[in-house]
């Protein structure tokens, strides 16, 4: 479809589905899985999950699309994800995309910043694009898929959960019916319908303050940045961010204060003149001569938030993912990203265990490490949040200091807190991962998300998580010169990362529990000509490093393994060997 479409505008129609008819005829029907929620997460989660064969069920409570930019900046690892899901080109395609930031305290830049100054990655650090395209982009990515049932207009208003199912009541404009479901995945907001069903609750902290989101469209000739100011003269004793979007349209966050007036904030007659003064002094911190451009309002909204999560994101057969899960501050763009990582963490395991291929405890695996996640994304924020705004006198001192402080000394810039951008958690604790007790402990250790490298395979450039499949472990096996011969035990005998077809178990490993075998990929000086992939993983010949479906590293070894340790390693992130004492228990 045309990226030009007004994805604010578009309405998709009610269709009613062959599970009413079921219903009125007394015959409820039951799904593996219903997804909750249309959004960003809900529609990753449910692309995600039918590319591993899995048939879903999206139910989503009206039929529009977001409007205005809401989740804008979408982070490396986030676009890495929707590259397996098979839409990340069109978001970069489409975005604005960045790396460097600017500081600047009252009418002075402190200092410049590059999230990304190395070279050899194939996504940019972030790209900037209004949560409308991408929603709408992952929307007809996931009609593509016939396994995938996505109904607009059907609201859940009723939840109830049995030993075996879940049975859940949707409102539709024809009247209610019921269908069941084996798992249910919520990823219905912040205020989330599905949570409130259940009696549940998050629990954190308000911030007593608001601020204003602008979207306006301009012809202005800043670069592609993000830029922050502390206490501006144009807008004294508070913050103002900056940021470039697709379309001529620029994002704007002003703070507010706790007392100002939301309904009257939003006002052109308000805003306008705030940002006139705005790009006036953007003008002159780019070296312009402080003219002002002709400015278009086109969305506003004021704003509070907190940071919170609930106690467990698994209740039974009910899974909590997104913003229903936890929330956080919009600064550093942890909120869409770190949505969209839980689905990324959620498809591979409820794919394994609704096909039988794991046991129930992997789904617990999914609420810790989430939860491990939330509370470290919390924990940024709020920090975040409490340099952006201090709330005593003594607070704002110290923030004074240091931002005065870091135009000249580097240790005051490591202080600076204007929103620490988003990156994915290490998962270091979990016990699928296999221990590693090699020191010093390297970056990719197990529970470090992948690093992306170039690649050189079959005769033709490429990218090191390219190479993986949804679903499928890899390995990737760092050799010294030619490819090792590797035996049949391996579930060799196929092209470096090509697809490779389910094999008969592993030695150790029953019928039963029978895993596909790993892609494996032999990264040899020929594949990797100038060492990037050799350097990022600290590796030497013979350096083998498992990957779970979810590119994050389970096992390293430092020798090549035997087949068998290989896919004990497989077994364990599948927690199919844990102990009692190892299985992540729901809380």
């Amino acid at each position: 479809m045309d990226t030009a479409v007004d994805y604010q505008r578009i309405v998709y129609p009610y269709r009613r589905c062959g599970d009413q008819d079921a219903h009125d005829a007394g015959r409820p029907v039951r799904h593996p899985v219903v997804v909750v929620g249309a959004g960003p997460v809900g529609l990753c989660l449910a692309i995600d999950l039918a590319l591993q064969g899995v048939p879903v069920v999206l139910l989503n409570n009206d039929g529009r699309l977001s409007v205005g930019s809401r989740a804008l900046c979408f982070a490396k690892r986030t676009l890495e994800i929707l590259d397996r899901l098979g839409c990340g080109q069109r978001l970069v395609d489409k975005g604005v995309s960045w790396g460097v930031g600017r500081v600047f305290f009252r009418d002075e830049q402190v200092y410049r910043f590059d999230v990304q100054a190395e070279s050899g990655h194939q996504r940019p650090a972030f790209v900037n694009l209004q949560q409308y395209y991408v929603e709408g982009f992952l929307v007809e990515r996931a009609l593509e898929l016939p396994l995938i049932d996505l109904r607009w207009h059907h609201g859940v208003t009723g939840a109830e959960q049995h030993d075996d199912h879940v049975a859940l009541t949707v409102e539709t404009p024809e009247g209610t019916y019921v269908l069941q479901a084996q798992h249910v995945v919520a990823c219905d907001g912040s205020r989330s319908t599905l949570r409130r069903l259940i009696g549940q609750e998050s629990h954190g902290r308000t911030f007593k303050d608001r601020f204003l989101i602008a979207d306006v469209r301009m012809k202005a000739p800043f670069p592609a940045e993000r830029w922050f100011w502390f206490d501006p003269p144009f807008h004294p004793g508070q913050s103002v961010l900056l940021h470039r979007q697709p379309d001529g349209v620029w994002r704007i966050d002003f703070q507010l204060g706790w007392g100002a007036d939301p309904e009257a904030e939003k006002q052109p007659d308000r805003i306008l003149p705030r940002v006139r003064t705005l790009m006036r002094e953007a003008s002159i911190a780019a070296g312009g001569d402080g003219a002002v451009p002709e400015i278009e309002l086109v969305w506003a909204s004021v704003y509070t938030f907190a940071c919170m999560r609930m106690d467990s994101f698994r209740h039974g057969r009910i899974l909590f993912a997104g913003d229903a899960a936890h929330g956080v501050s919009p600064f550093g763009a942890r909120g869409a990203n770190s949505g969209i990582q839980d689905a990324d963490n959620l498809a591979w395991k409820l794919a394994a265990v609704v096909q039988g291929r794991a046991p129930d405890a992997l789904l617990d695996s999914y609420a810790r490490e989430r939860e491990f996640a939330a509370d470290e994304n919390i924990l940024n924020s709020t920090r975040s949040t409490d340099f952006i705004t201090p709330k005593s006198e003594m607070s704002r001192l110290f923030r004074d200091a240091t931002l005065t402080l870091a135009r000249d000394f580097d240790f005051a810039r490591r202080l600076v807190n204007s929103g620490r951008l988003s990156v994915p958690t290490v998962l270091s604790d979990t016990p699928l991962n296999t221990p590693d007790d090699a020191q010093p402990m390297p970056v990719m250790r197990p529970g470090a998300p992948a690093a992306d490298a170039p690649l050189h395979i079959d005769g033709h450039d490429d990218w090191l998580l390219r190479q993986t499949l949804p679903g499928r472990f890899t390995a990737l096996i760092f050799t010294r010169g030619q490819r090792l011969p590797l035996g049949p035990e391996w579930g060799m005998g196929v092209q470096e990362g090509a697809p490779m077809p389910r094999g008969e178990p592993a030695p150790g490993v029953t019928k039963s529990e029978a895993l596909p075998p790993p892609v494996l990929v032999q990264i040899t000086p020929t594949a990797d000509p100038e060492g990037i992939a050799h350097r990022r993983y600290q590796a030497a010949p013979g350096t083998v490093v498992l990957l779970r479906p979810d590119q994050h590293v389970c096992a390293r070894w430092c020798e090549l393994p035997s087949a068998h340790a290989l896919h004990a390693a497989m077994r364990r992130a599948m927690a199919l060997t844990l102990t009692t004492e190892e299985s992540p228990a729901c809380r």
